[in-house]
């Protein structure tokens, strides 16, 4: 099946890892300043690509599309996965 039953491997950069981190956060203290609820925002944009879900406060929008919304994805799920295996005993 010409690798279709194959797990490809996404290598990441750091470079790109510590740029998304820093837009991320950024961007979360923008939309918190501004009282959206970061979350629901960051979400609607992953998901449409809409830049219109992040504000223009603090030039959070043009930020944001600095980054890949794909290399935004893989830092958030980075940092979910670290946080994750901090809490699990080994």
């Amino acid at each position: 099946m010409s690798g279709l039953d194959e797990t490809r491997r996404l290598y990441g950069h750091s470079e790109a890892f510590n740029q998304a981190d820093a837009v991320l956060r950024e961007v979360y203290a923008a939309l918190k300043d501004r009282g959206y609820n970061p979350t629901s925002q960051l979400v609607g944009y992953l998901l449409s690509g809409d830049p219109a879900y992040i504000t223009s406060h603090l030039g959070a929008r043009n930020l944001i599309r600095r980054v890949e919304r794909d290399e935004l994805l893989e830092e958030l799920l980075r940092q979910f996965i670290a946080h994750i295996e901090e809490r699990t005993p080994s």
